[in-house]
């Protein structure tokens, strides 16, 4: 699965992101909108992580939906 169809039908993804990653808020994926770099900034800033970290997490989870 592409990126381009997780931005497309983010409403419907919101809930296994906030499975994976619950300290987003509802403000957050809102303003998230499905943008990979928007959510990789929110989840540096929310968890404290490193960003090599946090992209491999989103690489990761991005596979698992496949």
């Amino acid at each position: 699965m592409n990126w381009d169809r997780i931005e497309g039908d983010w409403k419907q993804f919101v809930g296994k992101v906030k499975e994976k990653w619950a300290k987003l808020t509802d403000d957050d994926l809102a303003a998230i909108a499905g943008k990979r770099d928007q959510l990789e900034g929110k989840i540096q800033e929310r968890y404290g992580h490193a960003k090599d970290v946090v992209k491999k997490d989103v690489d990761d989870w991005h596979a698992s939906l496949k």
